[in-house]
């Protein structure tokens, strides 16, 4: 038995305590932030919302970004005079900024209780119990021991819910010359193929029909220890599940979009047309200088192939505006690419240095101002796009999943199209009853980030559609 896992029956006669975690970057941390609370709750751990009743507060970091870090900082400030008032709370600091930063943490916030990196997730049990026994400060970024990513057991499964997220692996081997997470995630490692689909099984009997398969270079799994399953295998794999209505996956590097994986857009229904494709900048000369293994002309061949497999594919995309000697001629490439393969959507980032990576070395910074001027430039240019693309969908049906109530309004439900569009639908009257339904949904009103729905469900009839999906029908 899992040590871990079930919660202890003793523990019915312990204190029940409160933790509030606390999470920032990517969808990795999403995941793992929900495995906290999972292998927590033997120690009678309960989620609470509010920060001022917990009694431990975790922060789980991102460290991708300078922006990123600088929030990570500002929140522990926040945080010193609730430990002056309640000495008896404890604070950890996870994620990547732990693992990056380790003893420096404690020592310039020294309010902190726990330090645990990217690998000590599974420790992280013991951690507490060492520090609510012996109140003192620990700190623990050890590396990974042995060859495969943690798996900490069953998924947190919770009612009401449409979608989750599944680390299938962890770690990136290429070293992009910007890029921290070799550093704080480490090198590839894929997990077993049976514990992925054990844990997705799970997730659909509590009623998600939405997983996302992710992971730093997801579409790498397997290419080092997938124990004799690719990506594209363990995509067909997942796809026989049934009751599982969509599978997407996230994020994708763009020299390992292989022509099976390309492939499966069309072959599998069940894996929604979207891909997220960091291309990160349009000039060559900037690409090789960033160590992304293609040029510009490789990366709009992919896209070629994936529309030719499947027209109606939505494509997003990252972008770093002011790498280390970008000109202007280089970010003129950028724009040009960015029109030519018109995104579904992208997101921006200005460059800044990190610890380690080769290009904080790198000379020709661009100054800030520039910087600036790019990033506005080139986001004027995708909201064009972006808004043009969404107008197009006005009047047209859209399978919707309903994921929850819209964050405008009780009186609006929320989910999203195959395409990954966030659709708020007028007609919310049955409320919480719909997540994890697929419903028609006629578009009526297009903005720049979201649809405005209106169900059509009257005259139309839900049925099993081809491979699990769902179909309609007046």
């Amino acid at each position: 038995m899992n040590p871990i896992n079930p919660i202890n029956p003793t523990n019915s006669f312990m204190k029940q305590k409160r933790i509030h975690i606390v999470t920032m970057g990517c969808q990795m941390n999403v995941y793992d932030s929900e495995q906290m609370l999972r292998i927590l709750a033997p120690l009678n751990y309960r989620p609470t919302s509010q920060l001022d009743n917990a009694d431990l507060i975790l922060l789980n970091t991102c460290s991708i970004r300078k922006k990123a870090e600088h929030k990570v900082f500002s929140f522990l400030g926040r945080l010193v005079r609730m430990k002056q008032r309640r000495p008896h709370i404890i604070i950890g600091v996870g994620g990547c900024v732990a693992q990056q930063e380790g003893y420096r943490l404690i020592e310039r916030a020294p309010h902190i209780d726990i330090v645990f990196g990217t690998f000590a997730l599974g420790r992280l049990p013991t951690l507490v119990q060492q520090v609510e026994d012996q109140r003192k400060q620990i700190v623990d970024i050890n590396p990974r021991k042995g060859s495969e990513p943690l798996c900490v057991g069953e998924p947190v499964l919770k009612a009401g819910r449409a979608t989750a997220f599944v680390t299938i692996m962890q770690g990136c081997d290429n070293f992009c010359t910007y890029c921290v997470v070799p550093y704080v995630r480490g090198r590839e490692v894929s997990r077993k193929p049976e514990e992925i689909l054990e844990e997705i099984r799970l997730l659909v009997e509590s009623g998600v029909r939405e997983v996302t398969v992710i992971g730093q270079n997801v579409n790498a799994y397997g290419q080092k220890n997938g124990h004799g399953c690719d990506f594209p295998t363990i995509l067909e794999h997942v796809s026989n599940i049934e009751e599982l209505h969509r599978i997407r996956f996230t994020t994708s590097h763009p020299k390992d979009l292989s022509d099976r994986l390309t492939e499966a857009f069309c072959k599998l229904d069940k894996l929604v047309p979207h891909i997220h494709l960091p291309v990160q900048s349009g000039s060559d000369r900037v690409l090789r200088r960033m160590n992304r293994g293609y040029t510009r002309d490789f990366y709009l061949k992919k896209v070629a192939r994936l529309r030719n497999v499947r027209p109606d594919i939505a494509i997003t995309s990252d972008i770093i505006i002011g790498f280390p000697g970008e000109e202007g001629v280089d970010f003129d490439a950028t724009v040009d690419l960015v029109r030519q393969v018109g995104f579904d959507s992208l997101f921006l980032f200005k460059y800044s240095d990190r610890p380690n990576v080769a290009a904080a070395k790198f000379s020709n910074k661009v100054p800030e101002a520039v910087k600036g001027d790019r990033f506005s430039t080139l986001l004027e240019v995708q909201r064009e796009f972006t808004l043009a693309k969404n107008k197009a969908l006005v009047g047209s049906i859209q399978e919707v999943l309903v994921e929850g109530f819209s964050k405008k309004s009780r009186n609006q439900l929320t989910g999203r199209t195959p395409c990954n569009k966030i659709v708020n639908i007028a007609d919310g009257a049955d409320g919480m009853a719909r997540v994890g339904q697929v419903l028609p949904v006629r578009i009526v009103e297009a903005f720049s980030h979201s649809l405005l729905g209106q169900h059509v469900g009257k005259g139309y009839g839900k049925y099993p559609g081809k491979n699990g999906g769902m179909s309609y029908a007046a």
